[in-house]
């Protein structure tokens, strides 16, 4: 179950594209070791936008996302990949369909 997230969109500079899609595909394993990050997607708007999406049961495991290892990740490479400052969107969780976690792990 979840009820609390963050959309957070980002600007690559020009020429920093594949790399900030590269920076998101590699954060994967990282957001694997964080208990509370029930579900986490990196995604494309368009040429030279992304986003995340981080999706946790509670605000308690929000702010372990806030402050951990991915978080800090992102903000130590913001001014070499990004235009601006990722834009952080705090947002409350209406409705999910999550896979099961038994069966996402034998497929």
């Amino acid at each position: 179950m979840v009820s609390v997230g963050f959309l957070i969109r980002l600007h690559a500079k020009p020429g920093q594209e594949q790399a900030v899609a590269a920076f998101l595909d590699g954060a994967v394993p990282i957001v694997e070791g964080e208990p509370a990050t029930t579900a986490f997607f990196a995604i494309r708007f368009g040429p030279s936008e992304f986003g995340i999406f981080n999706a946790f049961p509670n605000d308690a495991g929000r702010q372990a996302h806030v402050t951990g290892r991915a978080a800090a990740a992102l903000f130590a490479k913001a001014g070499a990949l990004l235009t601006e400052a990722p834009a952080i969107e705090p947002v409350e969780i209406i409705g999910s369909k999550l896979p099961d976690r038994a069966l996402s792990a034998t497929v």
